[in-house]
């Protein structure tokens, strides 16, 4: 037990780097535009996103060991260690990374390493996620922004009774999304774990069962709570305001926005209810909660004539996002060479 718990530390790592970075972002531009203090935003995410991994956390995990099948805890280890380096030092250098892209590539490099073949078509359909999320974030923060403004515009409620208002929204769109989170990039942080688990299966009164990978996931999702507790606000306040500046409604219509976006991506219902229907569904794919935010951002920004875009700022994290999954391939390749060859650990079998 205590070698599969150091194992999973390199898991618990990247977890902790998520919610240092990706998790952040479900209340940062709340927390960015001030309506929402940094402690509440950060319990009321922890919670949600821990109840979210693990009832709802195994949809996304599925594509991810169609990517690559890792079957030692060993190599489990090391994918997500160097996952979670790149997370890390991106985040040191205060880019909200995607951790679903750390992961991916660091997952490649273990391909390249194993010599197990990679599916370009299950590549394509995760890449085509990378773009689809703040395509799809944009158009909601676009479409909702106008909703908001033309509610606001025709209501006669009082400025103070707004404020109110939406200070509640943010909170209760927030836990939704916190929720989404957790059940959406959980594999991230656990799903390369998921195959050599070996946790038994826990029964509590002959009614409840407690799974191997729901245990994964609730070491996980703790570990990305306390991320979201320990590192998280300098991240927050880049993607919270550094973009575009934000108002109390355009912060609601993130929040929002981005929340939609990673419900779509990991409900189980919505793609069994798609696929009954004949309609093409949206795929069980971890996505990343930055590219959500900053898709909803520039949405609105584009809603306002693009006027107050700091285009630098979306240059800068974009390069962050291409150079992410190139960066964690490399150096799971390097740490999966060391691991072999310098500490004689079986890193595939």
């Amino acid at each position: 037990m205590v070698t599969v718990l150091f194992f999973l530390s390199s898991g618990l790592f990247l977890g902790w780097s998520l919610g240092a970075n990706d998790a952040a972002n479900i209340f940062g531009a709340a927390v960015g535009s001030r309506m929402i203090k940094f402690t509440t935003a950060a319990t009321i995410c922890g919670i949600f996103l821990i109840i979210g991994a693990v009832v709802s956390g195994s949809g996304a995990s599925h594509t991810l060991g169609k990517l690559g099948a890792i079957n030692t805890l060993a190599g489990a280890f090391t994918v997500a260690l160097a996952a979670a380096l790149t997370v890390f030092f991106m985040t040191k250098a205060t880019l909200p990374v995607s951790t679903s892209q750390a992961i991916v590539g660091a997952i490649i490099g273990w391909n390249f390493f194993s010599g197990m073949p990679t599916d370009l078509s299950i590549v394509t359909r995760i890449v085509m996620t990378w773009v689809l999320c703040p395509a799809l974030a944009m158009f909601f923060a676009f479409i909702i922004f106008w909703i908001f403004k033309l509610y606001i515009e025709n209501s006669k409620l009082h400025l103070f009774r707004i404020d109110s208002y939406t200070r509640i929204a943010l909170i209760v769109v927030g836990a939704f999304g916190s929720y989404s989170l957790g059940a959406n990039n959980i594999a991230n942080v656990m799903g390369v774990f998921v195959t050599s688990s070996s946790f038994p299966d826990i029964s509590i009164g002959g009614y409840v069962t407690i799974t191997s990978t729901q245990q994964l996931f609730l070491l996980g999702g703790i570990a990305i709570a306390v991320g979201v507790f320990t590192y998280s606000k300098r991240v927050m306040t880049t993607v919270g305001s550094s973009i575009i500046t934000l108002s109390p409604i355009t912060a609601l219509v993130v929040v929002t926005s981005s929340s939609m976006v990673l419900f779509l991506f990991s409900s189980e219902y919505l793609y069994n209810f798609f696929v009954s229907h004949g309609i093409p569904p949206i795929p069980l794919v971890p996505v990343s909660s930055s590219q959500a935010v900053v898709g909803a951002i520039i949405g609105i920004g584009m809603a306002k004539g693009a006027r107050n875009l700091h285009l630098n700022v979306i240059g800068r994290i974009s390069l962050g996002w291409v150079f992410t999954p190139i960066i964690s391939c490399i150096i799971s390749f390097i740490t999966l060479f060391f691991m072999q060859n310098v500490f004689m650990t079986v890193v595939y079998l």
